[in-house]
């Protein structure tokens, strides 16, 4: 029955003929609106839960970020736009305002419809991407954003198209005639696709790097990458966000290389107090010749010294002749022994204990070695172990570590010379 008969029907009964006409309509809106809901509702309630539940079964998992993205949802709403178009063309006249109107709204659902669904499979894809990717920190995101962009402007385009009558056609050529508008509109988000082609092409950052950059406060791991910005969740467990482009025109550290590398590194110094160091006697070589790590080292090198000397017939009453050892260079073989024995030293990567240019705070003695562990509480706790151990030790060698006078060192000098 289309509006025609069912108009004529209702002025048989006794309507009025603009009363028939409204009635007519109105009867025809709601059936159509009901047919698509039920339309619709079958749809959800068979078909896609049997398509849902088919990707999930498969062994495929590349297929899964479609639903987690509803993508398939999004699709679905094409079903109620088709009902609505095949009911219209059957049931009302093609020279009304009400049809015409509802074939603009139409078809402005189907646009609608369409972006939406393009979004989620540029979403879907972008996960599909990490997922197949060799690199799971790999993502498109930022040419899915782009591209997200492209569409949601075609959308707006057609949508004015649409509802004005005008052709998309001329109004992507206004557009054309506004380039400089647009690029002052949309420089932000053209410098970060920029960015993040060249962060992709380079391989610059990737999600989960632990970066950092100091004047946007970021210090933590990069949990998102877009064109817009990147995000970084901070140790603290605050989140910062920094522009993409800045990455490109700005210097920031990325750790990933100390992260592959297997080990972490530690540089720090000793300061000795310059005034501690001297020879050592016999009497002190047989007491440290009681440390058990030294063995290897202290008694043959005693004796290369001494046939040093013999040879070159060196007096040796006096210590400062020829040569003889010091506290400072026993000290430094106890600390390379004991590194090389700490389990928690990477024995395959560099592995230094130099002396460095005396300074007016004292004679500084660098470790440059790198911990097995990686996990920043764990390698703390190595560090300070390592430095506990020393710092206690260097009474041991008649060493002592450098340190500014404080009031208590003012007290003890004055009460020494009351």
């Amino acid at each position: 029955m289309n509006f025609n008969t069912l108009s004529g029907w209702l002025a048989q009964q006794g309507l009025q003929e603009s009363m028939a006409d409204i009635s007519a309509y109105v009867i025809i809106i709601m059936g159509i609106l009901l047919i698509a809901f039920l339309a619709t509702w079958l749809v959800r309630r068979t078909l896609l839960p049997a398509l849902i539940n088919i990707i999930h079964k498969n062994k495929m998992r590349w297929d899964d970020p479609l639903i987690e993205h509803r993508f398939f949802h999004k699709i679905s709403w094409f079903v109620p736009l088709i009902v609505i178009h095949v009911c219209q063309d059957f049931l009302l006249g093609d020279d009304s305002a009400i049809s015409q109107f509802l074939s603009r709204a139409i078809l402005a659902g189907v646009v609608i419809v369409a972006t939406l669904s393009i979004s989620a499979l540029l979403s879907s894809a972008n996960a599909i991407y990490t997922k197949i990717s060799k690199k799971r920190s790999a993502t498109i995101r930022g040419y899915t954003d782009a591209a997200r962009i492209i569409v949601f402007v075609f959308c707006a385009i057609f949508l004015i198209a649409i509802f004005t009558g005008r052709s998309p056609w001329g109004l992507l050529s206004l557009l054309g005639g506004l380039t400089a508008i647009i690029l002052l509109v949309f420089k932000d988000t053209l410098l970060g696709f920029v960015a993040t082609i060249q962060l992709s092409a380079t391989d610059m950052v990737r999600i989960g790097d632990w970066v950092q950059m100091d004047q946007y406060g970021a210090d933590g791991d990069v949990i998102d990458i877009s064109i817009h910005c990147v995000l970084v969740q901070n140790w603290d467990k605050t989140v910062t966000s920094i522009p993409t482009y800045a990455l490109i025109s700005n210097s920031f550290i990325n750790w990933r290389g100390m992260s592959e590398s297997g080990g972490r590194r530690i540089k720090r110094s000793i300061k000795i107090d310059v005034s501690s160091i001297h020879f050592v006697d016999e009497k002190e070589l047989e007491e440290l010749s009681n440390i058990g790590i030294l063995n290897n080292y202290l008694r043959p090198k005693q004796k290369e010294l001494e046939e040093y000397n013999a040879r070159h017939e060196i007096e040796t009453g006096l210590a400062i002749n020829g040569r003889n050892q010091t506290n400072i260079g026993i000290f430094r073989a106890y600390v390379q022994e004991y590194l090389r024995r700490n389990p928690n030293i990477h024995p395959n990567m560099t592995f230094l204990v130099r002396q460095l240019a005396p300074t007016e705070t004292g004679l500084p003695i660098e470790i440059y070695v790198f911990s097995k562990d990686q996990v920043w509480a764990n390698y703390e706790a190595i560090q300070a172990d390592i430095f506990d151990h020393l710092f206690a030790a260097l009474p041991t060698f008649g060493l002592r570590a450098f340190q500014n006078p404080s009031g208590h060192d003012f007290q003890q000098a004055i009460g020494h010379h009351d």
